[in-house]
């Protein structure tokens, strides 16, 4: 069953949270995603707190190429603890410009989708950093549940690159693989 709470909260990624980026720095998308590239299992290795996924561990998101051209998106999130119950919640996401999406939980309002940019991303498309101008929201994704020290770091530097404080960012418990 998905919980309300999470389901709701996805309508609009930006409505309400802690500003955690300074809104004064220029924030920049990745010039490129090859979407095609992009699509597929992505584990949430870090975030920015907000209130839609508290309490959630073992966060993945999985994206798929729809035959309108747009993207699946299915969120899924354990209560609690790596073995809680399972939150599923699915949208659809569109492209609006390079490394720049929108993503909505709620296709049947129009005006209810979310900034969601790509920051930053490996040639490889195995790590990606995720964030929106307003800065309420940020995530530190990977292909796989555990990523290596650098590759944090590569990560966190392009957070601050795009005006956001590492203060608050949290990690993710995840599964092994």
């Amino acid at each position: 069953m998905i919980r309300p709470l999470f389901l709701a909260s996805l309508l609009v990624l930006t409505a309400c949270g802690t500003v955690q980026r300074d809104r004064n720095a220029p924030i920049t998308s990745v010039a490129q995603l090859d979407v095609n590239r992009y699509l597929g299992l992505w584990y949430e290795i870090a975030r920015y707190p907000n209130w839609f996924e508290e309490g959630c561990v073992g966060v993945t998101a999985e994206y798929a190429l729809r035959p309108d051209g747009q993207i699946s998106v299915r969120n899924t999130c354990r209560e609690g603890a790596l073995d809680g119950s399972v939150d599923i919640a699915n949208g659809i996401a569109r492209v609006e410009g390079p490394g720049k999406l929108s993503v909505t939980f709620t296709p049947w309002l129009p005006f209810a989708r979310g900034d969601y940019w790509v920051l930053y991303l490996t040639p490889e498309y195995d790590l990606a950093v995720v964030g929106n101008p307003s800065g309420r929201t940020g995530w530190i994704l990977a292909r796989t549940p555990t990523i290596s020290t650098e590759a944090r770091e590569r990560a966190e530097a392009a957070l601050q690159a795009n005006g956001y404080d590492l203060a608050n960012l949290e990690n993710v418990a995840q599964v092994s693989e």
